[in-house]
């Protein structure tokens, strides 16, 4: 284990709060998961991946439930199994995740879970029946399935665009944006996860034996397999968004900037099954879903933040990516964000 793969301890404590409501946390519990439960009071502390998947398997078999009864229904042992059994005999990822979120539909009472297409982008959207939102580790545990199962369904990760949340902003939210996406939004109306639609037509092969494999690693290799906040491509993702796309450097700059040769540079990202454009055109679209989602600013400012030499060589980009015009996704996603 190295030790990139480490959850924090507010996460710890988190999972303890459902399951453990009116006292200590157990700590004869946490032993067996190999979490020190004097460090559960210090912020900063953090546990390795592994014992976290301990104790995610322990308070399953505690609580019956693989949701951390944090739903009255709930999902009883063995409800991932069947999930991703029935998934994964679907023909591809958008066949399999209906069938998955169908699933959880049924087996839930207060998030119903749905996925929505339009044009280019594809949401899995919660209803949710309660006025009152949930906590934000019952969402983002929620996610946690739903996106672990969709990665090893494809194959591959599923690059989020954006997640917004009907909850407040917890004070911490380091590991999520990791798991997830830096581009969270809070105080929503909706709940949603906000991918591109090209990848719903990813074929599905797994076999039999691979699902019994990753059956015996989770909720571990949800939890690190589908992300890596050392990998050389988030490297460059989160250097990217530190800078304006017009001072993003090139290929040949990049690569001295990182003490690389621009081939040594190309094949490291392949092995990650990403290149230096890919990552460019996937900063680009999160940021621009991110500033279409709010009122302002305006569509030339938009297109000048991103790079574009005009507003309509952004239009023709954005045109590519989700198959229809800024301006209609403006209006379609604060048309959908306030709606109840």
């Amino acid at each position: 284990m190295s030790e990139k793969d480490t959850i924090s301890m507010q996460l710890v404590r988190e999972a303890l709060l459902q399951t453990c409501p009116a006292g200590e946390p157990d700590a004869g519990l946490l032993a067996r998961a190999g979490i020190d439960a004097g460090q559960l009071q210090i912020p900063t502390a953090r546990v390795s991946a592994q014992a976290y998947a301990r104790l995610w398997r322990l308070l399953a078999r505690r609580c019956n439930d693989e949701f951390f009864a944090m739903d009255p229904r709930g999902l009883r042992a063995g409800s991932l199994a069947f999930m991703c059994r029935a998934s994964m005999a679907q023909p591809t990822l958008g066949a399999g995740l209906d069938t998955a979120l169908g699933f959880l539909s049924l087996m839930l009472e207060d998030l119903q879970p749905s996925l929505v297409r339009q044009h280019g982008l594809a949401e899995i959207v919660i209803n949710e029946p309660r006025d009152a939102p949930r906590r934000a580790f019952t969402y983002f545990t929620f996610w946690m399935i739903v996106h672990g199962v969709a990665c090893w369904l494809a194959g591959r990760r599923i690059p989020i665009l954006a997640i917004d949340l009907r909850c407040s902003e917890p004070p911490f939210c380091d590991d999520y944006r990791v798991m997830f996406s830096e581009n969270l939004q809070f105080e929503r109306p909706r709940t949603r996860m906000i991918i591109a639609a090209d990848s719903l037509e990813l074929p599905l092969k797994r076999t039999p034996e691979e699902l019994q494999r990753f059956l015996s690693e989770a909720p571990g290799n949800i939890l690190v397999k589908y992300r890596d906040p050392a990998s050389l491509g988030r490297r460059i993702r989160s250097d990217l968004l530190q800078l304006a796309p017009g001072q993003w450097p090139d290929g040949d700059t990049l690569a001295c900037q990182l003490c690389l040769s621009p081939s040594t540079l190309r094949r490291r990202l392949a092995e990650e099954g990403q290149t230096y454009q890919g990552l460019k055109d996937s900063v680009r679209r999160e940021l621009a879903i991110a500033w279409l989602s709010q009122e302002e600013p305006a569509m030339g400012e938009i297109a000048e933040r991103l790079g574009f030499a005009d507003s309509s060589s952004f239009y023709k980009a954005f045109r590519k990516w989700f198959g229809c015009n800024p301006g209609h996704y403006r209006t379609l996603i604060q048309a959908r964000g306030s709606r109840n």
